[in-house]
């Protein structure tokens, strides 16, 4: 089943990256390290490395691995990854401008209009005869735990920003593993209940928080 995704709204040219779910995206897999998803981001451009803010006592300290591509280190970053330093890569967001182009058994899913993108996964599921899901947040999308259908607000319009997702320590599911920076990429609030952020400085730190 074939899908069109739109042109002409200020998009970066998008690489094609491919999906595996409960392993990775492109050139990321997850488990790997802070220096093994810089090393693998090379491909991309420029990666930033920072210290999240503490979302919940049971998780271990992490990290925010922000990709820009090469000549683009004032826009948005392409990629942002995130890793936990006990399960290591847990969350791989794809921006809806810059991001690369990822697909779901040839359906896009980076950086659409996200009522076409709904629209698209209900056809999808219809077609192929399977299930899709709805996000606690109320959008369609494959019927893949691993990925978690998060929007963006581009201009007037919300765009597709999908999480690939393995949840963290001490979470059930990919969804309770939400990092809490991605909460303000939404384009309307959460129906479940956002965790409280308090921050913390040192990226050395050992143990559980």
């Amino acid at each position: 089943m074939a899908f069109e995704t739109e042109a002409g709204f200020g998009v970066a040219e998008r690489d094609e990256w491919s999906y595996a779910p409960a392993v990775g995206v492109g050139p990321l897999r997850f488990g790997m390290t802070v220096d093994e998803v810089v090393e693998a981001a090379e491909m991309l451009g420029q990666t930033n490395v920072s210290d999240c803010a503490r979302d919940h006592a049971i998780f271990s300290p992490t990290w925010k691995v922000e990709v820009h591509r090469r000549g683009a280190a004032l826009s948005p970053p392409a990629v942002t990854a995130y890793v936990s330093q006990a399960v290591g890569l847990f969350c791989i967001a794809a921006d809806a401008l810059q991001g690369p182009q990822i697909a779901y058994d040839g359906l896009p899913l980076v950086g659409r209009d996200i009522a076409e993108l709904e629209s698209d996964a209900i056809a999808y599921a219809e077609a192929m005869d399977v299930q899709f899901c709805i996000t606690p947040e109320g959008y369609a999308a494959p019927d893949d735990p691993g990925i978690v259908m998060r929007v963006q607000r581009v201009g007037e319009v919300l765009r597709s920003r999908p999480l690939f997702m393995v949840p963290r320590d001490g979470a059930n599911t990919e969804w309770d593993s939400l990092p809490s920076e991605e909460h303000h990429f939404n384009g309307r609030p959460p129906r479940s209940t956002t965790p409280t952020d308090s921050p913390w400085s040192d990226a050395s730190a050992t143990g559980d928080l």
